[in-house]
């Protein structure tokens, strides 16, 4: 027997409960991996909160959606993006149902780990990082913008500026002052958010700025991105989706009327794990909680002040 987490119910971490169950041996095409870290994405909150609807039918919910850990059996023609997969394999997966302590799944979502990463690093890098690679590919970043990150110091918003300053980009990145120091790490111009947010990005580009990427979702990050930025084809939110018709800005995810980005999310891989594999891009991980603690890390990734990563290790 495995242990996995579900949502008994719709509402807070308060309903979700480890419970037993089977895990069938791989068919064809499948591959089981033993799970030895899984993200917390704020979208598995949602899920569960009644955000999406509370279909009674859809209970016991199964959360998360990736994680990263060994294959223990694997059907004879498994094979994955990356090539076929045998017993004995380090691996990342992208599947509903990741935050568990086992998991068979087809090989089609079984992705290779670099061999020097870390079980934490791994398990949390798909999500965010194809958030990011589709925001820059959706407003066209290159070399010689100059970016303007709302929540540069966060999960999306710390890889985005990293891939940006990687790109050829002029990164300014709002965050608070202790996390300035980070951003200035990875290349970035840290500026404080808050009242006169507009005024201190001008005074660091009074030639203007080209791109805003909004993974904070408040008025202010949408205000200042309207009033910096002239055209609103380069700017793109994944939270503030209630502004995007108003404004003509792009809504990127799973938003009302935003563009899901599909095809670049699902291939971002290819980039993502390179960078990390090379130590050219570091992902954070902000605190790990034990998976049977997982109202706890729920509770603390829903004030949405992370910085970074939440990784449950079963």
């Amino acid at each position: 027997m495995a242990t996995a987490i579900v949502a008994t119910t719709y509402g807070g971490p308060e309903v979700l409960s480890p419970v037993e169950i089977d895990v069938p041996a791989p068919g064809p095409g499948e591959v089981t991996v033993r799970i030895h870290a899984t993200a917390v994405n704020p979208i598995d909150y949602k899920r569960y909160s009644g955000a999406f609807g509370t279909n009674p039918a859809a209970l016991p919910l199964r959360l998360g959606l990736e994680a990263a850990g060994e294959v223990i059996a694997a059907a004879p023609d498994a094979e994955g993006p990356a090539g076929p997969l045998r017993v004995g394999d380090e691996v990342i997966i992208r599947a509903e149902g990741a935050y568990a302590t086992e998991l068979t799944l087809p090989a089609a979502k079984v992705l290779p780990k670099p061999a020097d990463v870390s079980w934490e690093v791994a398990s949390g890098i798909l999500t965010v990082g194809g958030t990011a690679v589709h925001m820059l590919a959706a407003t066209g970043v290159a070399p010689g913008d100059t970016v303007l990150v709302h929540g540069a110091a966060g999960s999306v918003g710390s890889i985005a500026a990293q891939l940006a300053v990687a790109r050829g980009a002029r990164v300014i990145g709002t965050a608070g002052p202790d996390r300035h120091e980070r951003l200035r790490a990875y290349g970035v111009e840290p500026v404080e958010y808050g009242p006169g947010l507009a005024d201190r990005v001008r005074a660091l580009a009074p030639n203007g700025i080209d791109v805003a990427l909004d993974t904070v979702g408040t008025d202010e990050a949408v205000d200042v991105s309207l009033e910096l930025v002239p055209d609103r084809d380069r700017i793109a939110t994944i939270v503030a989706f209630g502004r995007t018709a108003e404004t003509g800005i792009k809504g990127l995810g799973g938003g009302p009327g935003a563009d899901p980005g599909t095809e670049i999310r699902a291939d971002a891989w290819r980039e993502l794990l390179d960078l990390v594999a090379a130590g050219k891009l570091d992902v954070v991980i902000s605190k790990t909680f034990p998976l049977d603690e997982v109202r706890l890390a729920h509770e603390f990734v829903r004030d949405g002040h992370a910085g970074g990563k939440v990784i449950l290790l079963p």
